[in-house]
């Protein structure tokens, strides 16, 4: 007898008697059976087959979202995170803009329901987001020239833009700046579109190397389609000049490139909607034919409410009207339609001329305090150790500094000081604050001087 299973305190039976101890069934023949079938349940169950899923890799953690991760998971007081691009207060903690609160009263004041969005979005909100792209009134709105969807931030309007461009523009190779973004590499691997580099970060001098970026523009195949940051760029903080600016724009006419520009911090970056537009908007007047992704998680802090847009701007109504539909046709297939919420408080803010006034003083706020803790930042660095050039940290604009730290320096920076950031040596001085540049000064010339 398997005492293994006998001795088991509750094993229920057929009948529905409980067997409460081995003792009582080795003196009770009529529930022998019973005993067996325990035995056999138990067996089966040791037998059980693997998962259909089992040779499954594991995924390797998200490069910026796993540094949230790890962060979480450490108990120093002195840790901080500076890898995901989140604004934060002085008091490093989330922020929430006054005119998101007002548009949101006014929202539920006026009892909006929550159905169905039309597969494009909210009329309202595009009408919104292309005044901002282009300015109120331009001859491209007026002329119905603009295929128009809401999508889910940033991310899912490149990823719509990305399925646009495989089905449509087959065999088109995407051009992506080096380094840029994360996510661009996955979207557009995962869509099945080709992408290769080109090049825009000069380690030397910790700028743009402008003259790498036009030899690999022009030498591009005629017709790619060259990914360019609208501002603000991530992750290294270097824009190009208006006149660069300019001599991309007399490549991209020559070659006949289509840019793609992903807007993600438009007013966030200067602190002026308009100064931050200028690149999409010198294309647009160029006469090039453009796509572009807007996001609103960074100037209006809207990060879960995931609310962006893809625009085509093109160069007649026809084919705004064509495209527009199979862009359509993709949302559907993705997501159905977008979500209202955010899009509504978009509306509402840029909508109502006194609100919209207040959302620019917020931008310009926190814009100022990030250029503010740039600026204590560098005056830290320079009192620490003068003998090194930090003058690329005030140079550099937007959420982020490209630090120019090597992968083991960062390992220092977390292992050593719990300063979490990216492994390409990104940091976000959005989540950074006066009390604590003194720290990460500190912890930066370490890891230079001894990594």
């Amino acid at each position: 007898m398997n005492m293994a299973f006998v001795s088991q305190a509750a094993c229920t039976l057929p009948c529905g008697h409980r067997l409460q101890s081995g003792r009582a069934l080795m003196h009770s023949a009529t529930i022998r059976p019973a005993r067996q079938s325990c035995v056999r349940v138990s067996m089966s169950a040791a037998t059980a087959t693997a998962s259909r899923l089992d040779a499954i890799e594991q995924a390797p953690a998200d490069p910026i979202l796993g540094v949230s991760e790890a962060y979480k998971a450490d108990n120093s007081p002195d840790k901080l995170n500076l890898g995901v691009g989140a604004y934060r207060t002085e008091d490093l903690k989330p922020y929430v803009l006054d005119v998101v609160k007002k548009a949101e009263k006014r929202m539920i004041e006026a009892e909006e329901n929550k159905e169905y969005l039309p597969i494009d979005g909210l009329a309202d909100f595009k009408k919104a987001t292309l005044q901002l792209l282009l300015g109120s009134g331009h001859a491209a709105i007026k002329e119905n020239r603009i295929a128009c969807v809401q999508s889910l931030s940033g991310t899912g309007s490149l990823r719509v833009g990305a399925d646009f461009i495989a089905k449509f523009l087959k065999g088109t190779k995407v051009y992506l700046s080096n380094p840029t973004w994360g996510n661009h590499k996955n979207i557009f691997t995962d869509a099945g579109v080709e992408w290769k580099w080109y090049r825009y970060f000069d380690p030397e001098t910790v700028g743009l190397d402008f003259e790498g970026m036009c030899s690999d523009l022009e030498a591009a195949p005629e017709g790619s389609i060259i990914v360019l940051h609208g501002c603000a760029h991530n992750p290294t903080g270097i824009d190009p000049t208006q006149e660069q600016w300019g001599k991309i724009a007399d490549i991209c006419k020559s070659k006949n490139l289509l840019p793609f520009f992903d807007v993600a911090y438009q007013g966030f970056a200067s602190g002026s909607l308009d100064d931050d537009a200028f690149a999409p908007r010198f294309f647009v007047d160029q006469g090039l034919e453009v796509m572009v992704s807007q996001s609103y998680s960074k100037n209006l802090g809207l990060y879960g409410e995931r609310v962006g847009a893809l625009s085509f701007v093109l160069s007649d109504d026809g084919a705004a009207k064509r495209v527009l539909s199979q862009l359509k046709r993709i949302a559907r297939a993705i997501y159905s339609n977008p979500p209202v919420h955010g899009a509504r408080i978009v509306a509402e803010v840029v909508g109502n001329e006194d609100m919209f006034t207040e959302w620019k003083q917020e931008m310009e706020g926190m814009a100022g305090r990030i250029k503010t803790v740039r600026q204590v930042l560098r005056d830290n660095l320079e009192k620490i150790n003068p003998d090194k050039d930090w003058s690329f940290i005030t140079s550099q604009i937007g959420m982020f500094s490209f630090t120019g730290l090597t992968p083991p320096q960062v390992e220092n920076m977390t292992n050593k000081h719990h300063v979490y950031m990216t492994k390409d040596g990104r940091i976000s001085l959005a989540g950074l604050n006066k009390a604590k540049s003194e720290y990460l000064a500190k912890a930066i010339d370490d890891s230079v001087r001894n990594c």
